[in-house]
């Protein structure tokens, strides 16, 4: 079972980075604008927090938000196809560590990848103000789970022993992997919430970590080939943390195992607060102009 899903993840993320390779090269020209070193950075320093548990979507948001390095509308799309691969690269090293029943992890895995692809292809429709409105209330959302976890509240207080879901608990872990996967285009990262979802069904917490870093290994790389169809990501960002990300990863796995991130998570959980309403703040200015410039045509 590891070694198929080894090899899986592998050919379903190489199809995906045939699809980057292919629109970075019609698109030389995005890569003359500098800020490769920064890229670098971002993707080794984001994907080294991300195997320790910190998550990866919150924090990418921060640093585009921040940096202004990408439009609004690029976020999450930026938040898929930037993270795809080094992703993949941490099931890989992680898929042994913890025994869970192989129908429950393929069921939701399967769940989660029809839930991105699906989620991609309306979020890339979605009109800037719309996406910047869903936006401000998913990043509250995450950061309350944040606190949550942080706090051990709530389904982070349940401790569960079960490694396999049966009958109608396999079904609303389908059901649910399905809509984060969704969520997942969105800028809603998944860690988190499965997290939750893991402890509320009973099972033991740790089996949390093949489930929702397959989740995101496995629905990445199709809801990103959606996102790069369209063009809506940093693709210099992208081509770069593809391979930094990866020794960030490598690190984290083989020289630092565990570090305390309360402080971290703390401050991501503050962030998201703070860029939800800043997304809140702009859709109401960009409404507000919107009337005033209706009431001066007529």
């Amino acid at each position: 079972m590891v070694l198929f899903l080894r090899v899986a993840i592998v050919v379903w993320c190489s199809i995906f980075i045939f699809y980057l390779i292919k629109d970075c090269i019609n698109h030389k020209e995005d890569f003359k604008k500098g800020h490769l070193v920064t890229y670098g950075i971002m993707g080794a320093v984001l994907n080294f927090l991300d195997t320790l548990g910190v998550g990866s979507n919150a924090t990418q948001m921060a640093f585009f938000k921040f940096t202004k390095l990408s439009p609004d509308d690029e976020l999450p799309g930026n938040g898929n196809v930037v993270f795809a691969v080094p992703v993949a690269a941490e099931f890989i090293l992680f898929l042994n560590i913890v025994e869970v029943d192989p129908v429950t992890l393929i069921s939701m895995l399967i769940a989660s990848i029809i839930g991105a692809t699906l989620g991609a292809r309306v979020v890339t429709k979605l009109p800037i103000n719309t996406l910047r409105s869903i936006l401000s209330v998913t990043l509250l959302f995450v950061a309350m789970l944040l606190i949550a976890r942080l706090l051990g509240v709530g389904p982070f207080a349940i401790v569960g022993t079960a490694t396999a879901l049966t009958g109608s608990k396999l079904i609303i872990g389908i059901v649910v992997n399905f809509i984060l996967g969704a969520l997942m285009t969105v800028g809603v990262g998944l860690y988190a919430p499965c997290m939750a979802l893991v402890a509320l069904l009973g099972m033991d917490i740790t089996a949390a970590f093949p489930i929702m870093m397959g989740s995101c290994a496995f629905l990445m790389p199709p809801a990103s080939i959606q996102f790069v169809k369209t063009g809506k990501y940093n693709r210099p960002a992208a081509a770069v943390a593809s391979v930094t990300g990866i020794i960030g990863v490598l690190i984290a796995y083989f020289f630092v195992k565990s570090m305390p991130t309360t402080i971290l998570t703390w401050i991501v959980s503050l962030v998201l607060v703070y860029m939800s309403l800043n997304f809140a703040k702009t859709v109401l200015k960009e409404r507000k102009n919107s009337i005033n410039d209706e009431t001066s045509k007529s």
